[in-house]
């Protein structure tokens, strides 16, 4: 709509200067020329009206007719197009996909690509990584007790078919609790060489859909696939509409997936058939479009998938981005989601009948003396990840600045997670810190830094404010590139309007793709927090 607008606006004060031109030209009095002038402007500013409501109608219908991305369709010409950049030669004929919005947070300290193997003791499942799952589940192993990898540790006593397993072999040595006995981890002291549980070969081609659903609960990789809305474990009953996979990670110190999918294509690929078979629509590839260098082959050669490129600023590779303009969630749908190394593990299942929990994980940020890749397994020891590599007074998070989790070197990498990132603690008081421009990374422009351009900034956890008045001021609008109005969409969730909140497009959102929001927010609001508290309420009344 706003582009619309955009659209119209401009047509009509291009046409207006040129007739305002022409009546100059032929010498008519200046209050005859004021008085034309506005009617002309009057009349072309109707006529706007009624292009931008016929350009709405004819993509509400092409949206009802089943037309895929139906704001392409248009009566006039979007103008920023004509100074847009040619795709790249790696793009083909293929259409792109251009957000103009969004904030790249250039971070010191990116992860050099140089690939280890990590040395962990420990590794741990937390039940609290898997949304929808019962505060107290089954478990199924004890102290002490030695496991394989792939064998249970437990399950939901209402859905006893998914299976949560062990990502290494060794022994169990901790089963932690929280509030109310409430199960927290369930930890493993892992044996120098894995041992893997074994599973009966499987013939994917003459297999049904349901058996192949209980095949990968069997192998334990069925929790990695998740289902929006509402962000929980993918439904065994209901199969979903799309598969979306973001091949590409924009988030600050992510991980480069190019780098990480070297050697594993063959996985990858029978991954994503598999996944092929357990949709009724498409299984879809986000790629990026604005790099000098191609994505991987692994991606760009993909088969049997629909490829989507997209160029733009953070947040283009969210796959909630991706989604809303590919085939956006309506009210009653179900998409499921996928990072790349979830579909390498589906893939080994079924090349090799046994559960690979291998993550290639990025270290990256300032306060690592040392960043880089490691190879290590989901749920590794945080502290023996990052052992003689963090400096001191410093802050670790599995996954990225913006939507990761605080830990400590006593913590674990979280389940979905293929980033560390560790930055400087910000607990120090600068004076006058809100009056003196200095340089630090922010998405205003009212700091000097907006005039340096492309820099690195080291930064630290200090949010430079407090928790203030919610005032209305349009920061969201210019770093979320969806046809969402989010702090309206905030509002109505602060009232728990869920009508209204489903209006604004909630069901398009998980906390990743508003985090931008919350770190662009002049009142410190907890967006995130905030967002899920609305999802939690529309799915406790549906």
């Amino acid at each position: 709509m706003n582009n619309l607008k955009y659209r119209a606006a401009v047509s009509a004060f291009l046409i207006f200067l040129s007739f305002n031109a022409a009546f100059s030209q032929s010498g008519s009095d200046s209050s005859l020329l004021l008085s034309r002038g506005l009617l002309l402007f009057i009349f072309l500013l109707l006529f706007g009206l009624i292009i931008l409501i016929s350009e709405k109608m004819l993509q509400i219908q092409a949206v009802r007719s089943g037309i895929k991305d139906a704001t392409r369709y248009s009566i006039l010409p979007e103008f920023s197009s004509w100074f847009r950049k040619k795709p790249k030669a790696y793009v083909g004929e293929a259409p792109v996909t251009y957000l103009n919005k969004g904030f790249d947070l250039a971070l010191t300290g990116q992860p050099k690509q140089d690939l280890v193997e990590a040395r962990v003791n420990r590794y741990a499942v937390n039940a609290t990584d898997f949304r929808g799952l019962p505060p107290i589940p089954k478990v199924v192993v004890t102290v002490g007790q030695e496991v394989a990898a792939g064998d249970p540790l437990f399950y939901d006593k209402n859905n006893t078919e998914v299976l949560y397993v062990a990502p290494v072999s060794g022994e169990i040595i901790e089963i932690n609790r929280g509030e109310k006995r409430a199960i927290t981890t369930v930890v493993i002291l892992a044996d120098k060489k894995n041992r893997y549980r074994s599973l009966p070969p499987f013939d994917l081609g003459s297999s049904s859909r349901e058996q192949i659903v209980k095949y990968l609960c069997e192998g334990g990789v069925w929790p990695m696939i998740k289902e929006r809305p509402f962000g929980t474990i993918a439904s065994l009953d209901h199969a979903p509409d799309q598969i979306f996979i973001s091949c590409f990670d924009s988030a600050p110190l992510a991980p480069d997936l190019d780098y990480v999918i070297r050697g594993k294509e063959g996985e990858f690929q029978k991954g994503l058939e598999v996944l092929s078979r357990l949709t009724s629509g498409q299984v879809h590839l986000g790629l990026r479009a604005n790099t000098d260098e191609a994505p991987a082959k692994a991606f760009t050669q993909a088969s049997g998938v629909e490829k989507h490129w997209f160029s733009g600023k953070h947040p283009a590779g969210n796959v909630g981005i991706q989604i809303h303009h590919t085939a956006p969630i309506r009210k009653g749908g179900r998409v499921w989601t996928l990072g790349v190394q979830e579909v390498v593990s589906i893939g080994a299942l079924f090349l090799r009948q046994r559960h690979e929990a291998d993550r290639v994980v990025a270290l990256g940020g300032s306060a690592f003396t040392q960043t880089g890749y490691v190879q290590t397994y989901i749920g590794a020891s945080l502290g023996d990840l990052t052992q003689g590599r963090l400096i001191e007074n410093s802050r670790l998070i599995s996954g990225d600045v913006y939507s990761g989790k605080q830990e400590s070197a006593q913590g674990y990498l979280h389940y979905y997670d293929d980033q560390v990132s560790a930055i400087p603690e910000g607990n120090h008081e600068t004076l006058f810190g809100w009056a003196i421009p200095r340089i630090m990374p922010s998405a205003s422009g009212v700091f000097p830094n907006k005039l340096l351009g492309d820099i690195s900034y080291d930064a630290d956890t200090n949010t430079n404010g407090e928790p203030r008045a919610f005032v209305m001021t349009g920061q969201y609008e210019a770093v979320l590139p969806m046809d969402i109005y989010p702090q309206l969409l905030v509002k109505a969730i602060i009232t728990k309007d869920i009508e209204r909140m489903e209006g604004m497009g909630i069901l398009e959102l998980s906390e990743e793709d508003i985090a931008l929001c919350e770190f662009a927010c002049t009142s410190k609001q907890p967006l995130q927090a905030i967002l899920r508290e609305g999802l939690d309420l529309i799915q406790s009344e549906s």
